[in-house]
């Protein structure tokens, strides 16, 4: 049994999480190792988030004499992990890599560093030392294995290689925007292997995976890979690779484009999304347990129903793609979570024990709370008539909001554009958003995590292309719009989706935007 099986079976997962101990499986290591040894003129090898030593124990097979340096700052970990490096040539340290060692240089860095969001770590700090010493600017939205990246980029020797592990999440946020462009000034990036496979390689770990080879040598290209199961490891060199030039590769863009095949190739006429709506999150009161309220909290606290805001908290209740008014009420009759506490009425007295109880319960020294004045005000949020989920595996989850009621940010709002030269039909365009060709084109700009995962951020739709449905033919509208009444008014009356109806909508629109051309 390996040494990471053993830790999982006695380490409890809680403080594995804490430690973002996410183990690399044995034949993606043994892939990353035998790339960094294939000229085997490496002297020194650094593992800046050590764990138990993957790495390193391959490094050794490969050779004895190597000197190795690694860091972790979880001493569970760091004290097992000395106890099977006894008698080598690897020096542990219980540091924070981030803030040492940094005037060393190495001929080999190998790397799965940890996955942290930017709340779960010393985020301004971190950004702070690293603009400090790389003279780059990040947004503070960065995850932290993105500055272990940059850094040992920093300490690597002349002629060196680098092969690290990492969620593939930043090739296509903008966080990653700045990282994407350092990458592409140092011409050191030659290969990303992006794993395409149904199952998460990290157990418990909601993210999807990516190989980088960095070699600081002369180079113009930048391979990019797929890898759909673990077994093409083996026979990599003959795996199809899409090669660019640096030049022609652009950081400012997803950079699924260039591993992935667009699906708005295969159409003719299309235009932004942002030229006939605006998506915005849903509210985010920042603690969710005490804003949130169904009827038997309120009669709890004595709260009028008055001074509650409808609004929608949970994806799992709206189960169709048109919620109405009697969607909302059955809700409540189910004493659903179906309303937010926005104290602005503080001249009720039950308003005021209510404030007064968050306050005692620290609600209003929250991040987001202690922002906004007063702290149990909710941010001004408009009912939106379109509602979109933010995570999906099936496709987008469009919803016809007829209810007019708010949204917290399980949703985003979808509002239409003043338009002077474009007449919007919101009917129309909630035709075409029900369709599978939209959700395809969609697809273009979505972030990818673990088993089929996949997550719209309000920017990614903003920015992504729809066809241009306004400009059909009058009565090429009238007959997608009669489909939709029909869909309609099954969803609203018998309760039933009809694929079929959905599918002469596509029908209309694969005849008249299919682009013969492409490829």
């Amino acid at each position: 049994m390996l040494a990471e099986e053993k830790y999982i079976q006695k380490i409890d997962i809680k403080h594995r999480k804490k430690f973002a101990q996410f183990f690399t499986p044995l034949p993606i290591a043994e892939f990353m190792v035998n790339w960094i040894f294939k000229d085997n003129n490496i002297k020194t090898l650094l593992e800046p988030a050590f764990g138990l030593g993957i790495f390193s124990r391959l490094a050794l097979d490969k050779n004895k004499n190597i000197k190795i340096k690694g860091f972790d700052v979880d001493k569970t970990i760091y004290s097992k992990a000395s106890d099977n490096f006894q008698n080598s040539n690897v020096d542990l340290y219980l540091e924070d890599y981030l803030y040492n060692d940094w005037n060393n240089k190495y001929d080999a860095i190998i790397c799965n560093p940890p996955y942290l969001k930017f709340h779960d770590y010393k985020n301004l700090e971190t950004l702070t030392e690293i603009k400090k010493k790389l003279g780059v600017n990040l947004s503070g939205f960065t995850n932290i294995y993105t500055l272990f990246l940059l850094k040992s980029i920093y300490q690597l020797n002349q002629n060196g290689k680098m092969a690290y592990i990492v969620p593939s999440e930043f090739l296509n946020s903008n966080y990653g925007k700045n990282i994407k462009k350092y990458l592409l000034k140092s011409q050191l990036l030659k290969e990303i292997i992006i794993f395409d496979f149904k199952e998460n390689i990290f157990d418990k770990a909601i993210t999807t995976s990516a190989i980088l080879f960095l070699e600081k040598t002369q180079s113009n290209t930048l391979n990019f890979t797929n890898i759909d199961n673990i077994f093409q490891l083996n026979n990599f060199d003959n795996v199809k690779k899409k090669s660019y030039s640096y030049a022609n590769i652009d950081y400012n863009i997803k950079w699924k484009k260039y591993y992935q095949k667009q699906n708005s190739l295969k159409y003719k006429n299309l235009i932004p999304f942002n030229s006939v709506a605006k998506v915005k999150r849903g509210i985010a009161t920042g603690a969710n347990e005490y804003f949130v309220f169904n009827i038997e909290k309120a009669k709890k606290y004595n709260i009028d129903i008055k001074y509650l805001l409808p609004c929608i908290t949970a994806s799992k209740d709206i189960l169709l793609p048109i919620f109405t008014n009697n969607d909302f009420n059955n809700l409540i009759k189910k004493n659903k979570n179906v309303f937010l506490f926005n104290g602005v009425n503080k001249q009720n007295n039950h308003i005021k024990d209510y404030v007064r109880y968050g306050e005692e319960q620290n609600i209003h020294q929250r991040h987001l709370t202690s922002k906004r004045k007063p702290w149990y005000k909710i941010e001004n949020r408009l009912p939106a008539p379109i509602l979109v989920g933010v995570f999906n595996r099936k496709g987008l989850k469009f919803i016809r909001n007829e209810a007019n009621i708010t949204t917290l940010t399980t949703f985003h709002c979808i509002y239409l554009t003043e338009n002077l030269f474009q007449n919007i039909d919101i009917d129309l365009l909630f035709a075409y958003l029900l369709t599978d060709t939209a959700k395809e084109i969609f697809n273009d700009d979505s972030r990818e995590y673990g088993n089929g995962l996949k997550k719209f951020e309000p920017n990614d739709l903003n920015n992504a292309k729809i066809l241009n449905i306004f400009d059909l033919d009058v009565s090429i509208k009238k007959k997608i719009l009669n489909l939709y009444n029909q869909y309609k008014d099954e969803v609203v009356n018998n309760k039933i989706e009809s694929q079929a109806l959905l599918h002469e909508i596509d029908t209309i629109l694969q005849n008249n935007f299919s682009d013969v051309n492409s490829s």
